[in-house]
């Protein structure tokens, strides 16, 4: 009696466990109804269902993002005339004199090669790569993932940013996905891909170690992405894409102190790179503004002569006549805080600024000179090559 007595009262608590729990389902999840009747019925499918969208499952495998861009991702071969230096003994004046002729006419010449990567944007055969890659090129060879080559002709280049654009004659081509990179976050992960050491298509897997990247002293204008893909010689050009194989970058060099990749390696996000592509298609060139000004970072000691110390600035230590600064008055140890009321936080913010303005435009820049305040009107010429 006393078994039947305790059995019906865990049974009775049973019920209202189970009562409870699905109040619970009801009130306080966010499940709808059917889900949460399929889920009391036993169906396997919603379970199953249910599962897989409620776990964030490890990703096993990024062949699709390969699929889908590495066949715009091809291999550069480049070549050219190199002089070898005259024989030293034609600066002696008495040995030229009589063996000149002989050892001038033995001056010889050699061909130079190498090899990079570059990515086709769009079905007009254009290609990104570096301006490094191609740098003197006599002949500009292109190998598609497919196995098709062809030569390829040399639109424009922009050392300041090491960007060059190439254009081939052929059909078919599938140009890459562009991610937006300004959506790009420290910790995605990318993929590198291109032709390193000529071994063949390679790709290589990272994260995204830093963005914004400057004064590395690769280029003048310089905000690259920073990853750990493995990134070597043969890779300058190449694609950088996201999970998703969509391009986010090119793929421009190693930083090392020895032989090698050491897990620091950069590249041009894409939004520049479209940028100086977009402009030299349209213009043949790069426009920028140029002051006219050498500076420096701020010093303490310069911020404190100001009687403001906590300024932030650059500091001119140059200019160059007859260039903008120098018609609206600028001198050597001024201190530009601010253009066009934006605060100016370093020379390489003050380029940056510059830059952006087009030829042409007025601006004011604001000044420290000593503990005076002053604003300055000029106008912003062409950045000379």
């Amino acid at each position: 009696m006393k078994l039947i007595k305790v059995a019906g009262f865990i049974f009775q608590f049973g019920l209202i466990g189970l009562a409870l729990a699905v109040l619970y389902l009801f009130v306080v999840t966010d499940k709808s109804k059917d889900e949460i009747l399929a889920f009391l019925s036993g169906n396997d499918s919603y379970r199953q269902s249910a599962s897989t969208a409620g776990s964030r499952s490890p990703v096993f495998s990024y062949a699709d993002a390969v699929a889908s861009s590495a066949s715009s991702v091809v291999t550069i071969y480049t070549s050219k005339t190199v002089k070898e230096k005259p024989h030293p003994l034609l600066d002696d004046p008495v040995f030229s004199k009589f063996f000149g002729d002989q050892l001038e006419r033995r001056q010889r010449s050699r061909s130079e090669t190498n090899l990079g990567s570059g990515v086709i944007i769009g079905s007009e055969g254009y290609i990104l790569t570096n301006q490094h890659v191609i740098d003197g090129a006599d002949e500009i060879l292109i190998s598609l993932a497919d196995g098709r080559g062809s030569q390829a002709v040399l639109i424009g280049e922009d050392r300041d940013t090491d960007i060059a654009i190439l254009q081939i004659p052929m059909s078919g081509l599938t140009g890459i996905k562009i991610a937006d990179s300004k959506a790009l976050r420290v910790g995605d992960v990318v993929l590198a891909i291109g032709n390193p050491l000529n071994v063949g298509q390679t790709v290589t897997m990272g994260i995204v170690s830093a963005t914004g990247r400057n004064r590395i002293g690769l280029n003048t204008f310089e905000n690259f992405i920073q990853t750990d893909a493995a990134i070597n010689p043969g890779n300058s050009g190449g694609a950088l894409v996201n999970a998703r194989g969509e391009l986010i970058g090119i793929n421009t060099a190693i930083f090392s102190q020895t032989v090698g990749a050491q897990g620091i390696g950069f590249a041009i996000p894409i939004s520049l790179a479209l940028d100086i592509m977009q402009q030299i298609i349209e213009f043949g060139e790069v426009t920028r503004g140029w002051l006219g000004v050498e500076g420096t970072e701020l010093s303490a000691q310069a911020a404190q002569a100001t009687g403001h110390p906590g300024i932030k600035g650059a500091l001119i230590v140059g200019v160059f006549v007859n260039s903008p600064a120098d018609i609206a008055g600028i001198r050597a140890g001024d201190i530009v805080v601010g253009v066009n009321g934006n605060p100016v936080r370093g020379i390489r913010d003050l380029l940056d600024q510059i830059t952006l303005h087009k030829p042409g435009e007025q601006i004011q820049v604001t000044i420290y000179r000593g503990t005076q305040k002053l604003t300055l009107d000029m106008k912003v010429t062409q950045r000379p090559q």
